[in-house]
Formats: structure tokens, C-alpha cells, sequence
């Protein structure tokens, strides 16, 4: 039954090509969309999943409330929390393990000593246990030895680059940072889906600073991870978590320091506190990827529902014949789903194909590696099959329950009614899927509208071509920063050179508690950057009051910004100047006021900040150059540093990069908004096309006599099309709202925000309007353009 139902399905869906072929390319398009929607969030959702008992692992993390009513948080933790929490909750923790990031210069020599690599790589001290907590697998030697200081782990991808083979890793040598290490094991590849990127894993007492006693003072490079006794529910952890913090925290700051428990599988979607991976994909993020998806389906499936239900008439005489000669109506059903799922599986292959050719642009968007492999993760292909058959009986049942009802008697004699079918029920499904199409059209709109503002805002400082480059930071080569600098100013196309920690906006800040004036201790902290005499000039900064800091090791003097001025309720800049400012035990005068610039990306607001000068905390050359010579004024930049610091590697980033990287999560959503929109945009304009095509069909007569009675071609094309304008006018009035909430709520993500006027709705309606009014006057035209003899002929 099914085969000859399969064979009626192909000769149906081949008698009426055009309308099956606006099916399946709106049907393909839309399921190509839901699977790239799909892997992607199979693979956001697969972060750090892969480890054994997973549910009892989690990230100890800190807090600061303010009396103002701010709460702060990091990843990190003081350097003498693990030991610490190791003893006193040691009832309800199987394990606890520190691990600290670091970036260094990895040296290999050969047998005889001679330097064979030199490269700089991200590493981490790493305590033993915490690979008693995660369950990495290994390929050769034992995590027990990382106890002893100078041991180094390798991944394989690091052991087969430093040594040819991992094979081959196993007791040889490795530099690290002027030190060296012996490599007692190598671990298989970390996955990318994970929040830990390991590659080179040093023992933690090698670390210099772990003896560091200072509990008001927290890294984001400093973690540590505790694992739970079996059957321990971490609610059990609070009253003790209580009396640690009253025991450890007994110096008074203006802050309320707390930790929290954050669960593994939290990690990745927390933006609040971020991870050593550099990877946060909100949840909120992926659930609107999924709305989007499931609104892409429907919108197709919505193509396929008017069109069958509008065919309906002109198989009014085949359901009529076949119920006279015995059929049931469930099998008259099943034909009609067996056409659907036809239909369903053509465009499920080909969507696979469309897929495989739009992988490559999704994974560089994302900068991930996604695989459309059904082998490697079969769940993707219990995601096929569920599509298939969700499409087939979303697009295929109600027509099917539609045509199946035909009255026998009317059907044979051709009297069943044009607006069988459901004539309400498709008005309602095409100002639905136009209000999607409508929704997403003004939420693109808002958001390039948003990207744009951002990228125009004046930041307070000039970002335009500087460079960035990294400084080696040790006693010896502090000694040559000044020979550096001056060199570099004589090179042509050097505009500027200021030797700093971080350039004025960084995502890299340090904060500090601090008293103004003698007087008690403030009640926020401020943010504290590091720079020579010249990083006002460098980066166009501009006093508002008092003078720059001088050149000087002995002499220190700080900067401060007009926000931390408000914050402490100076109202005139110039009161300020002189004025004694003390922190972490040193205290200078303030000499100068800087004019409020954007430290951080908009979403937040500016911080009070602090500059002070201190050859120690110096970690980047900023470069300012003159554009027109750029290329070649970096490679002699490049040469200069490496003969002055031949024993380091040569890193450098442009400033308006490291900017744009603030909002590369805005950007991709802008960027799928676009794609997607368009996709909606295209789905629903060929069903329209489609829709029209057989409304023009069915009323080719009407139209022709209309005609013989003198009706001009444009009060036909009119009739045609006045129905549709309307449809589409009611979906712009229903989607506003509803955009307006979607992106109201958006935009309160941003500390600097456009504000949110009429124009996107005006411009989306008059989009939708436009492309509908030449979707349907094209077809509408060349049906009131006919000859009307053809049409009267056999009358």
C-alpha cells in the first residue's frame, strides 16, 4: 500500500512541478537553517560534559558587595584559598586543586644544547589532585609525579610539536620561562568544548608566588576547583562557607569579599565570571537560536500548508472518485502524508547538502569546530529523523484532514468551494509568518543600529594605529626598556611610544581599595594602570586639570580620572590636585585630572581610574604610528625588539582589534540576525509568489470577464493584490509589539545605548510592504495581462 501510494505521491508531485518546487526549495532552506542551528547548539551545549561524575565538580569563585549597592565578581581566588578550604571543608570535599595560568617562552635544544624551537605558549600550574578531579586520559606517565617541582605534562598536541612524536616525550627537557622541566607525561588532546584549554601543565610548586599569604588580593588567573564526597549536596557547604569567610577575612575593606560554588556545567554560559578558554556562549543566547530555528521551520511549513489547502479544489474530483470506489478517509490521509513526507525527505537531503556548503562560514563565524558528522555524534541524526517527521505531520496533517473531507457528490461535480481549505485559517497562517519575518527584520535593524553607535562612540582616547606589544617583565630586561623605547622613536612612521600595563580600554584591569586625603578608606575600589610620561600623548588623553606625571624611578605621582572625582564628591577637578592618595602602603600626591574615557566595552560603565608610573608593572610597548607607513615601520618595530630581547618571543596586537573583540558576541549575533532574516524574508516571499500564482489561477475567468467589461489591467492587479497588502499591513501591527519587547530588553545590555525610536518599525513595514506589493503584482500582472480568449474559449 505504502509503494503504491509512494508511486501516486510521484505523479501528483511531478504533474504540479512549480508549486513542488516552491515547497521543497522553502522546505530545504528552512531545514538546512534548523540544522546548522542545531549542531551549533549541540556543541555550545557540550562543554565540559565529558568528565566522570561531572555533577560533583565545581569552581570556587568570589563576590564583593559595595555599600553603593555594586557586586563584582571573578573567577579567580586568593592564592591561599586552596590550602585553606583544603582543611576546613575537608568533611565534604573528596578533593580540592589550584591551578594557575601563565604565558611564557618555551625553548627546546637539541642533544647538543643548541636552540631548536622558541615559541610562547599558555601554560598552568597545576596541583596534582586536579587530575584526581578530572578525569583526562593519559597516554604515557602518571600525574602522582607533578608533586615534585621542575615536572611538566605535555598534551600530545605540544609533546608531537616540541619532539616530533609524543612517543618520544617522555624524559626529555623543556625551557620554560629561563627554567627547566622534565616531561614525566602526556595527556590526549583537550577538547575544544572545554573551559580548561590544557596543553602544557607545570607542577604547582614550581609556581613562585604559591606561598602568597594575601587573601584581599584575587587574579582571574588564579582558580581552583573542588570535587564533592558522593551523596554531599553543596547546599551542605554554606554555614561552613560562612565561618571561613569570618575566619580568613578579618581585615576590614570596603567591599563584602564572599565565594561561591559554581557548577561545571555552568561555566561555559556564566558571563559574570568567564573562564581560561576565553569561550562564554550565554543560555539566553542559545535559546534565541532555537526560537529562531523553530520559527524558521514553521514559516516553511506555513509555505506548504496554504499551498495544499489552496490546491485543495483542483483535487476535489480525484478524492471524489476514489471515495466512490471504497477508499477510507485514513487511507485517503495516509496518500496525502505519504506526498508530504515525499516532499520532506527531498528537502532534507538536499538541506543536508546546503548545510555542508554553509558549514565552513558558520564554523569561521563562530571560530569553533563544528562537525555535521551523524557517526561521531549520532544524535544529529536522531535530530533528522525527528525533523522529518515533525515537518511532514506539521505541514501534511491539517491538509491532508482537509482534502480527505471532501463531500464525494460535490467533489465529482466540480462544486466544491474555492475557499475549501480553510480561507480564514490561511490569512491567519501568512500574518503570522509575516509577523516573524517582520520581528526579525526590525531586530536587525536595532542591532546594526546599536553596532554602528558603538563603533562611533567617541571612546575619550584616540584607539587609531597602535600597536601593542608585549614586554618581557623580569629585573633583567626592565634594565633595557629605556634603550628600547629610545631606539623605537627613531624609527620613521613611530609616531609615539609609551611603555604601560594595559592601554586605557582593557578587559585586563586590577583593582584596588584606597583612602583620599588621609581620610578613611573609600568605599569602592579604583582601577589602577600603570604608564610612563608619555601614555597621555600616545593615546591622546586629555587633562582637565593639574599637569602630567614626569619622567622619574624615585618620584611617584598618580593621574586620576573626573568618575573617581564624582564618586568621592570633589565637584571641581582643580581641588584635587595635591591632594594625597594612599594604596597597597605607598602614598603620592595627585597631579593631574584626566578627562573621563571608556575603559571597558559599553555594556559597562567608566570605572574611577587610577595611573601611576612603576617600571615593574610595565607589560606593553604601545606604538603609535603613522598609518600610511604601518607595514613597514612594524617589521623594523619587530627587529629592534628581537635584538633587544633576543631571548623572548614577539607578540603584538592592534588596539582597535583587541576593541572590536569586546562585542564579537553582538557581531555574530548580528550577523546570524541578518542571515536568518533573510532566509525568513526568502521563505516567506516564495510562498507568497506560490499563493498568489494559484489565487491567479483559480480566478483566471473572473478575471478575464472583468476584463471584457472594461476593467483596466491595474484595477486588476489591484483586486489581486488587495487581500495580501492587508495581510501583510495586520502583521507589521502585530509583530511591533512584539519586537519592541525583544529588543527593549536587548538593548538594557549596553551602559551606552541608542535609543529607540520609530524608524525600524516604519522601515521594516515599508520592507515587507514593498517586496510583497512586487511579489504579487509580477504574478498578478501577467494573469490580468492575459489573453481573455484563452482564458473564455470553452465557454
Amino acid at each position: 500500500m505504502f509503494k503504491l501510494n509512494l508511486k501516486i505521491a510521484w505523479r501528483n508531485l511531478w504533474k504540479n512541478k512549480g508549486y513542488t518546487l516552491i515547497n521543497i526549495l522553502g522546505l530545504s532552506i528552512g531545514m538546512a537553517s534548523c540544522i546548522l542551528i542545531f549542531i551549533f547548539i549541540r556543541y555550545q551545549m557540550s562543554f565540559d560534559k565529558d568528565f566522570k561524575d561531572s555533577d560533583r565538580i565545581y569552581r570556587v569563585v568570589s563576590s564583593w558587595d559595595y555599600s553603593d549597592g555594586n557586586q563584582f565578581f571573578s573567577q579567580g581566588v586568593p592564592l591561599p584559598l586552596t590550602p585553606a578550604m583544603r582543611n576546613d571543608f575537608s568533611p565534604y570535599i573528596e578533593k580540592i586543586a589550584a591551578i594557575e595560568q601563565s604565558t611564557g617562552v618555551i625553548q627546546i635544544n637539541d642533544a647538543a644544547g643548541k636552540e631548536r624551537l622558541k615559541t610562547q605558549e599558555d601554560a598552568f600550574y597545576i596541583e596534582p589532585d586536579f587530575f584526581g578531579i578530572f578525569d583526562y586520559k593519559w597516554l604515557s606517565g602518571d600525574y602522582a609525579a607533578l608533586k615534585d617541582p621542575g615536572n611538566i605534562v605535555l598534551s600530545k598536541e605540544m609533546a608531537d610539536k616540541f619532539f616530533g612524536s609524543w612517543k618520544n616525550a617522555l624524559g626529555k627537557s623543556v625551557n620554560y620561562d629561563m627554567a627547566s622541566y622534565i616531561v614525566i607525561g602526556v595527556i590526549d588532546d583537550v577538547a575544544e568544548n572545554n573551559s580548561v584549554p590544557l596543553k602544557i601543565m607545570l607542577s604547582y610548586k614550581s609556581f613562585k608566588s604559591k606561598n602568597l599569604d594575601r587573601w584581599g588580593s584575587v587574579g582571574s588567573s588564579s582558580e581552583s576547583y573542588i570535587k564533592l564526597k558522593p551523596n554531599v549536596n553543596i547546599e551542605a557547604l554554606n554555614t561552613p562557607l560562612q565561618a571561613f569567610l569570618k575566619k580568613y577575612y578579618t581585615e576590614k575593606a570596603p567591599g563584602k569579599e564572599g565565594h561561591l560554588f559554581q557548577p561545571l556545567n555552568d561555566i561555559h554560559y556564566n558571563s559574570k565570571f568567564g573562564n581560561f578558554s576565553g569561550r562564554i556562549m550565554p543560555k539566553k543566547q542559545i535559546y534565541g537560536l532555537a526560537v529562531i530555528g523553530f520559527f524558521l521551520i514553521i514559516t516553511a511549513s506555513i509555505n506548504f500548508i496554504n499551498l495544499a489547502t489552496a490546491q485543495a479544489v483542483s483535487r476535489s474530483k480525484e478524492v471524489g472518485i476514489r471515495k466512490v470506489m471504497g477508499s477510507q478517509r485514513g487511507q485517503l490521509v495516509a496518500q496525502f502524508l505519504t506526498e508530504t513526507l515525499t516532499i520532506v525527505l527531498v528537502s532534507l537531503l538536499l538541506g543536508s547538502v546546503l548545510t555542508e556548503i554553509a558549514l565552513p562560514g558558520m564554523q569561521n563565524l563562530f571560530g569553533s569546530k563544528i562537525s555535521f558528522s551523524i557517526f561521531e555524534h549520532p544524535i544529529i541524526l536522531a535530530f533528522l529523523l525527528f525533523l522529518a517527521v515533525f515537518v511532514s505531520l506539521l505541514a501534511g496533517f491539517y491538509p491532508a484532514i482537509v482534502i480527505s473531507g471532501f463531500n464525494p457528490v460535490l467533489a465529482i461535480k466540480n462544486k466544491v468551494s474555492a475557499n475549501t481549505g480553510g480561507l480564514g485559517l490561511r490569512k491567519v497562517l501568512v500574518v503570522f509568518q509575516f509577523a516573524i519575518t517582520v520581528t526579525l527584520i526590525i531586530g536587525t535593524l536595532v542591532i546594526l543600529q546599536q553596532m554602528k553607535y558603538v563603533r562611533e562612540q567617541p571612546l575619550g582616547f584616540n584607539p587609531t594605529a597602535i600597536a601593542m606589544v608585549d614586554l618581557p617583565n623580569d629585573s633583567l630586561t626592565m634594565q633595557r626598556f629605556d634603550t628600547f623605547k629610545s631606539q623605537l622613536k627613531q624609527v620613521p612612521g613611530v609616531e609615539e611610544v609609551s611603555l604601560c600595563r594595559t592601554p586605557p580600554s582593557s578587559q585586563n584591569n586590577n583593582g584596588s581599595s584606597f583612602s583620599y586625603n588621609s581620610s578613611k578608606d573609600a568605599d569602592f575600589q579604583v582601577n589602577t594602570k600603570n604608564a610612563d610620561e608619555d601614555y597621555l600623548k600616545t593615546f591622546d588623553l586629555k587633562l582637565v586639570a593639574g599637569r602630567n606625571i614626569v619622567k622619574s624611578d624615585t618620584i611617584n605621582e598618580y593621574l586620576v580620572n573626573e568618575t573617581l572625582l564624582k564618586k568621592l564628591n570633589v565637584n571641581n577637578p582643580q581641588e584635587a590636585i595635591g591632594k594625597i592618595l594612599s594604596m597597597g602602603g605607598m602614598k603620592a600626591p595627585i597631579v593631574g585630572v584626566i578627562q573621563d574615557f571608556k575603559n571597558r566595552s559599553l555594556h559597562e560603565s567608566i570605572d574611577p581610574i587610577l595611573v601611576g608610573s612603576s617600571r615593574a608593572r610595565y607589560f606593553n610597548a604601545a606604538i603609535k604610528l603613522n598609518s600610511a607607513q604601518m607595514l613597514t615601520t612594524m617589521k623594523n618595530v619587530q627587529k629592534i625588539w628581537q635584538r633587544t630581547f633576543p631571548e623572548s618571543v614577539y607578540s603584538e596586537l592592534f588596539l582597535n582589534e583587541q576593541i572590536k573583540n569586546y562585542y564579537q558576541g553582538e557581531q555574530v549575533m548580528g550577523t546570524l540576525f541578518k542571515v536568518f532574516a533573510g532566509v525568513i524574508i526568502f521563505i516567506s516571499f516564495i510562498g507568497l509568489f506560490g499563493l498568489i500564482s494559484f489565487v491567479a489561477t483559480q480566478r483566471t475567468k473572473e478575471v478575464a470577464i472583468r476584463k471584457v467589461l472594461g476593467a483596466s489591467t491595474i484595477e486588476l492587479v489591484k483586486m489581486l493584490n488587495g487581500s495580501f497588502i492587508v495581510m501583510v499591513f495586520i502583521a507589521n501591527l502585530v509583530a511591533w509589539p512584539l519586537a519592541y519587547l525583544f529588543v527593549s530588553k536587548w538593548l538594557n545590555g549596553f551602559a551606552y545605548r541608542i535609543d529607540l525610536s520609530i524608524w525600524p518599525f516604519m522601515l521594516a513595514m515599508l520592507i515587507s510592504m514593498t517586496i510583497t506589493l512586487i511579489t504579487v503584482s509580477f504574478r498578478s500582472y501577467r494573469a490580468a495581462a492575459a489573453n481573455t480568449i484563452d482564458a473564455l474559449k470553452y465557454e
